[in-house]
């Protein structure tokens, strides 16, 4: 391994900026890179010339747009790690500002360090196929081309000369070079560009997602992660001494089906094998099944507190929507603080939406760490920082302030509305 490869193992975003997606119309940038404000110095990551946050949390009203940031950025990702997959005549599934032409094209960027090396990567589609792409890394700082795409093809970087044939063979308007590349070369920086949007940038919605079964994988071949639950468990003051887990596979039987499923269904699920999840938590004096006995917050626990664990244990990036959800405000306030104090040696990022006011608190986050979105008046999203706006102290009461309006981002309330059901 070259020596440009020896700054670090740290996996971060610094940067990420969109445009014509959903109710976001002209580009929005996000950074982590903090401000001059010294606060919590300690909790912050040193790399290169920057000094990076650790997480940040976006606030705004119901529809401004906070969902449509992060599904920006879930896009990316996914279409970085399927493109390859998309078969002749698929279109890319583009969701356009309503007030933008088909003509207008729908941006991503993104900088982000993978083991310690800098990147830089983005793309644009226009009508469902896309139409420019670009990726460049830093070594020592210097930026260098990997390769830029345009309709007039892929251009790769004097150091790439001739290595990305293969990739450039399989690759069509409705695949990301990126994706193509990763696969059908050997070139070490692609493949680490890419391993960043497959690995280290997850992505829950606890709208869709359900990791319990997740949690008990982790639980059943990492010991190291079972023990952080149950310390967690314990300063939570749950009462839970022991967790006893088990998943294994197992092949579907006739006989437990529903008697009223239609056949052809039952001989579908008769074919395959489905996961088995035993797990017991043990009590003073007793035990339950969690799935069957335990309560939905318990539950709740479960599903996301051993993939958190495995976030931070491994310098990974958390992004979530609505991060509160069935969680005690005492639990999300841990949570956060558990990233703020993890081992500098791996370095794990929670990037979050919330409607908790309460976490809008100086002893949690610093200025630079508070987002705001807001609709102007073509409702189109508007994403801004706290640091952004003028006359904000570094004591100041940010919970009241936010309440009160001085931040923006906060409904609009018809207060004439109440006054029906009053008469």
């Amino acid at each position: 391994m070259s020596d440009d490869w020896k700054e670090g193992m740290e996996n971060m975003i610094l940067e990420f900026s969109c445009a014509n997606h959903k109710s976001i119309k002209e580009k929005i940038v996000f950074s982590t890179i903090a401000s001059s404000d010294d606060t919590y110095e300690e909790t912050l990551k040193v790399f290169s010339k920057y000094r990076v946050l650790r997480s940040a949390v976006i606030y705004g009203p119901n529809g401004s747009g906070k969902s449509n940031f992060l599904s920006a950025l879930e896009f990316m990702r996914n279409l970085v790690c399927n493109s390859i997959n998309h078969q002749p005549g698929q279109g890319i599934f583009q969701a356009p500002h309503k007030l933008c032409d088909l003509k207008t094209p729908s941006e991503y960027a993104i900088q982000f360090v993978k083991d310690g090396i800098r990147y830089a990567y983005g793309f644009s589609i226009v009508e469902n196929l896309v139409k420019e792409e670009y990726l460049y890394y830093f070594p020592k700082g210097k930026q260098v081309k990997i390769f830029e795409r345009d309709e007039s093809g892929v251009k790769a970087g004097d150091r790439y000369k001739g290595v990305f044939d293969l990739g450039m063979s399989i690759l069509k308007e409705n695949r990301l070079f990126l994706s193509c590349a990763a696969n059908f070369s050997n070139i070490e920086e692609v493949e680490r560009a890419f391993l960043f949007f497959q690995n280290d940038i997850v992505v829950y919605n606890p709208h869709v997602n359900n990791w319990i079964e997740y949690s008990i994988q982790l639980m059943q071949k990492d010991e190291e992660v079972r023990q952080m639950f149950l310390e967690f468990l314990g300063e939570l003051k749950t009462g839970i001494k022991d967790i006893k887990v088990k998943l294994e596979k197992i092949q579907v039987k006739t006989s437990d089906l529903p008697v009223d499923m239609p056949e052809p269904l039952k001989n579908v699920l008769t074919m395959q094998e489905a996961n088995r999840i035993d797990a017991k938590i043990v009590y003073d004096k007793f035990q339950t099944d969690l799935m069957v006995e335990e309560s939905v917050g318990i539950k709740k626990l479960f599903e996301v507190i051993c993939p958190i664990i495995d976030i931070i244990k491994n310098g990974k990036i958390l992004i979530c929507d609505e991060f509160e959800m069935g969680l005690h405000e005492s639990i999300v306030h841990y949570i956060i603080q558990t990233f703020h104090k993890a081992n500098q040696d791996k370095f794990a990022q929670l990037i979050f939406t919330t409607h908790d006011t309460s976490l809008l608190d100086k002893d949690i986050f610093r200025r630079d760490q508070v987002w705001f979105t807001e609709l102007n008046e073509e409702r189109a999203t508007e994403l801004y920082s706290l640091v952004e706006i003028k006359n904000v102290r570094k004591t100041e009461n940010l919970e009241k302030g936010y309440v009160s309006g001085k931040y923006g981002a906060i409904p609009m309330l018809n207060h004439s509305f109440s006054t029906l059901f009053s008469k």
